[in-house]
C-alpha cells in the first residue's frame, strides 16, 4: 500500500507526464503550422511516449492498490518565436521531469518505499534517454541556424522517427 505522502508525490508526476503530452501536442500543432512535417512528427512521438508514462503510473498506483487522482491541467503555449525556441523548450521540460522524478525516488528512499522506488528507476533511466534525445535535437538545429537547406534535410530526418510503445 502506498502511503498518502508517496501516493500524492506520485500522483502530481502523472500530472507532469500527461501535461507533457498536452505541451508536445501543442508543438505538433506548431510545427504543422509552419510546414515542418517532420518536426512535428518527432513531436508526435514524444507526446505518444508520455502517454505511455502516464499509462505506467497509472497502472502503478492502481497495483498497489490505491487511487489515481486525475487534476486539471495547464494550457500549454501554442507558438514559439522559432524552431530553436521549440525545441530548446523541449529539453527545458524535460530537465524538469527529471528533477520531478528525482524528488519521487528521493522520497520513495526515505519512506522506505522499495516497490515504488525500483519502478522509478525505469524512469530514471528513460529520463537520461528523454534529455538525450531532446539535447541532440536540438544541437543539431543550432548547427544548422538559419540555412533552410539544412533545415528541410534535418525536418526530412526527422520524419523517419516511429514510436515503440514501451510499457
Amino acid at each position: 500500500m502506498l502511503n498518502k505522502a508517496m501516493l500524492d508525490k506520485l500522483n502530481d508526476q502523472l500530472a507532469k507526464e500527461a501535461y507533457s503530452a498536452y505541451l508536445y501536442y501543442s508543438m505538433v500543432g506548431y510545427f504543422e503550422t509552419v510546414n515542418l512535417k517532420g518536426f512535428a512528427n518527432w513531436m508526435l512521438i514524444q507526446a505518444q511516449e508520455e502517454m505511455t508514462h502516464v499509462h505506467r503510473l497509472f497502472t502503478y498506483i492502481n497495483d498497489r492498490g490505491a487511487q489515481v487522482q486525475l487534476s486539471a491541467l495547464d494550457q500549454p503555449p501554442n507558438t514559439w518565436e522559432s524552431v530553436e525556441g521549440c525545441v530548446a523548450e523541449t529539453l527545458e521540460h524535460e530537465c524538469m521531469i527529471s528533477a520531478s522524478i528525482n524528488e519521487c525516488v528521493t522520497l520513495a528512499m526515505q519512506e522506505n518505499d522499495h516497490p515504488t522506488n525500483t519502478m522509478l528507476q525505469w524512469f530514471v533511466t528513460e529520463q537520461v534517454e528523454e534529455e538525450a534525445n531532446a539535447n541532440d535535437l536540438l544541437q543539431k538545429v543550432r548547427m544548422i541556424g538559419d540555412n533552410s537547406s539544412g533545415l528541410y534535410l534535418l525536418d526530412n530526418e526527422l520524419s523517419k522517427r516511429s514510436f515503440v510503445n514501451a510499457v
